[in-house]
């Protein structure tokens, strides 16, 4: 005997079947749901934002002009703390990886990122990472320099270009400044007064909205001793053989900022 569906009879299981269908769709859903990863749940967490935000197009607050490093790379960076509003000014002369001299200073203007500075020792080893700093250690003699005395740390330099290099740091409270930064060369011990020859080429271009900045800076410059000479008249800044190679035929000074 032949079994006979009619219309309505086959539109009602089909009803039935897609009905069940979906009910075993949903349960899958669900159960997805509930067994899923929660390592897959952070893969799509956003990243971290940084701290620090380089500014584009620097508008230079600060140069370093040293005519004995005409025709060196030179480089300047304005780094922007992105809550706090802190900024970083990065002056760098030499080649970085380079076994000739480089020079490397730090002028960093605080927001409210943080209450006070950190210690000298720990923060030049974190500024100076990239250079693998060992042996570093705070000296027990200070440098006297235009900026005052400076804490002086030098260390060896092992990422890279092995090289010896000597650090240098000096807080200020009125107004938060920190000048900190680091010279280094291949094969010879640096001289602590060829660094604060180098220092005494660091001027202020433009303090901006702050009064105080110019005023440091204008007090360093009546301190300034020329690298030996302070009479700036009757004796211009001599050629510093040990802060740089003098080359020939540049009589243009190198400045940064500028």
């Amino acid at each position: 005997m032949r079994l006979v569906l009619s219309r309505d009879e086959t539109s009602a299981t089909l009803v039935r079947l897609l009905a069940y269908l979906g009910g075993l769709a949903l349960l899958a859903i669900a159960a997805a749901a509930v067994f899923q990863s929660p390592a897959i749940l952070l893969d799509i967490a956003p990243p971290a934002r940084s701290e620090w935000i380089e500014i584009e197009r620097p508008f230079p607050a600060f140069a370093l002009s040293i005519r004995e490093a005409a025709g060196a790379p030179a480089s300047y960076a304005i780094w922007r703390h992105a809550e706090g509003g802190g900024r970083k000014d990065i002056l760098g002369l030499g080649d970085a990886d380079g076994p000739g001299p480089y020079l490397h200073v730090e002028i960093y203007r605080p927001g409210s990122e943080i209450r006070h500075f950190a210690d000298p020792q720990e923060e030049l080893a974190a500024e100076a990472a990239d250079l693998g700093p060992v042996r570093l250690e705070l000296s027990s003699e200070r440098l006297a320099s235009k900026f005052g005395l400076l804490d002086v740390l030098p260390f060896d330099a092992v990422k890279g270009t092995p090289r010896r290099c000597l650090g240098f740091l000096r807080d200020f409270d009125d107004p938060a400044l920190r000048l900190s930064g680091w010279f280094c060369q291949s094969g010879r011990l640096i001289r602590r007064t060829t660094l604060a020859c180098a220092l005494d080429r660091l001027t202020l271009l433009s303090a901006g909205s702050e009064p105080k900045v110019g005023a440091l800076f204008a007090k360093a410059e009546l301190n300034r001793s020329f690298c030996g000479q302070r009479d700036p008249i009757l004796a211009s800044t001599p050629k510093y053989k040990q802060l740089w190679k003098a080359l020939p035929n540049r009589p243009e000074p190198r400045r940064i900022g500028r």
